[in-house]
């Protein structure tokens, strides 16, 4: 049986006052791609901050590697092989993009294998290549996305978690981000996927989870609920 990499428990997070998230259970096993889809307010970003230790969880648990990483920090997780691209990029506005890349593998001390890997990223994102040396804040939404990406990719990550990365992006570059999804996930890196996007969230995704009010209100193979008539009418506009 695969092994559970991230679990879940009966997490409840208030977030501002109001109760974000109610009670929620889910889980990522290992070489999966997991989505959890919902429309905007579900409470899908509060659950990702608090999995990565930037909210305080009220109730409830998250065991990555059969471990509780309550109360741990993002730096903490990073260390552990548990990396997060979050909603609006976060790249550092005022560093080149080799600079950010850098960054990203800051619990890294292997010069060459560093080396290596920006040009693996360089390689996914042939424009961050042409601007390796221009500041990130001058970028386009879509090249800092590519970016936060490829900064998170820097750490070698068992656990990728993408928080809404085609938020803003023009059609091309949607494309571009998913397919990139795509390829890490065939490397071996495990992708757990929280996207407004549900149809292009769910047609690469090995399994889904539905997320409304604070609540999982579906989970099932992703291909199957991708033609589910609830789905479809909820998330698909049909």
């Amino acid at each position: 049986m695969t092994n559970t990499l991230l679990k879940v428990t009966g997490l409840k997070v208030a977030y501002g006052g109001i109760q974000a998230v109610k009670g929620v259970d889910f889980e990522v096993r290992e070489g999966e791609l997991v989505s959890l889809i919902g429309s905007n307010g579900a409470g899908k970003t509060t659950t990702m901050k608090a999995i990565t230790g930037s909210l305080p969880i009220n109730d409830g648990d998250i065991e990555y590697l059969g471990k509780s990483i309550r109360g741990q920090g993002p730096w903490d997780l990073v260390r552990q092989g548990l990396a997060m691209v979050p909603e609006g990029r976060g790249v550092f506005a005022r560093m080149s993009i080799t600079e950010n890349l850098q960054m990203g593998a800051y619990i890294r001390d292997d010069k060459a294998g560093i080396l290596q890997d920006i040009d693996k990223v360089f390689t996914i994102f042939p424009r961050l290549k042409e601007r390796r040396d221009q500041l990130a804040g001058t970028m386009s939404g879509g090249e800092q996305q590519m970016l936060a990406m490829g900064r998170a990719l820097m750490s070698r990550p068992k656990v990728l978690l993408l928080d809404e990365p085609s938020m803003g992006l023009s059609p091309i570059m949607v494309d571009k981000i998913f397919e990139v999804v795509r390829d890490v996930y065939a490397q071996g890196v495990t992708v757990l996927l929280v996207e407004q996007n549900a149809s292009r969230a769910l047609s690469i995704a090995d399994r889904g989870y539905v997320m409304e009010s604070g609540v999982i209100t579906m989970t099932g193979d992703a291909k199957t609920m991708l033609k589910d008539p609830k789905v479809r009418a909820a998330y698909l506009g049909e």
